[in-house]
């Protein structure tokens, strides 16, 4: 079974994401969504655990979710989801072929 973060650490992580990384999000869900001829619109994290994020992702009007294993394997601790996060966003670029910022 999977870690279950706390609340206060999950509404954090997700006010963080959907507020300041809208455009990692929208990478996110492009690189990792299943081949489609409708681009990605939009994509909101919606939650995480231990074994990864999960998005909504919406297209041609239709909203899906998504769910993406954190790249370095399941995570128990908060620091951890930073880097995961970090490394999804990473992963995304590489397969879309988009030069990453540098990290803080």
């Amino acid at each position: 079974m999977p870690h279950i973060f706390d609340h206060a650490v999950t509404a954090a992580v997700l006010h963080h994401m959907n507020d300041d990384h809208t455009d990692d999000n929208l990478l996110i869900a492009r690189a990792f969504s299943t081949a489609s001829d409708a681009e990605v619109t939009d994509a909101v994290m919606t939650g995480f655990d231990g074994d990864g994020g999960t998005w909504q992702v919406t297209r041609a009007g239709e909203t899906t979710e998504l769910v993406v294993a954190w790249p370095g394997g399941s995570i128990t601790e908060r620091p951890e989801v930073r880097r995961e996060i970090v490394a999804l966003y990473d992963k995304a670029c590489e397969r879309l072929g988009i030069e990453p910022r540098p990290h803080a």
